[in-house]
């Protein structure tokens, strides 16, 4: 891992497309940080990442199953024709 200081204001680059500028530094520690890259660059918070990454081996670890369930579920159940509405 690259460490570098930076102060409010300064920016780094990530390869020819990707800027990183700290817009402000609070009391608290938290710094707000501005990113420029390309819209086919997906930016992403790491806890974000992660979550999606837990979303999609959840999704695939039994889908056969869950679509057989929800197949007996639908099949127990008569198309029921919805009544006019009364004039």
């Amino acid at each position: 891992m690259l460490v570098l200081s930076r102060k409010e204001g300064e920016s780094l680059i990530i390869g020819d497309q990707i800027s990183i500028t700290i817009l402000s530094v609070e009391s608290s520690g938290q710094v707000n940080i501005g990113v420029c890259a390309p819209k086919e660059v997906l930016v992403l918070r790491s806890e974000l990442q992660k979550a999606a990454t837990v979303n999609q081996d959840a999704a695939g670890t039994a889908p056969a199953l869950l679509v057989a369930e929800l197949e007996s579920a639908l099949s127990e159940h008569k198309a029921v024709q919805p009544t006019p509405p009364s004039e």
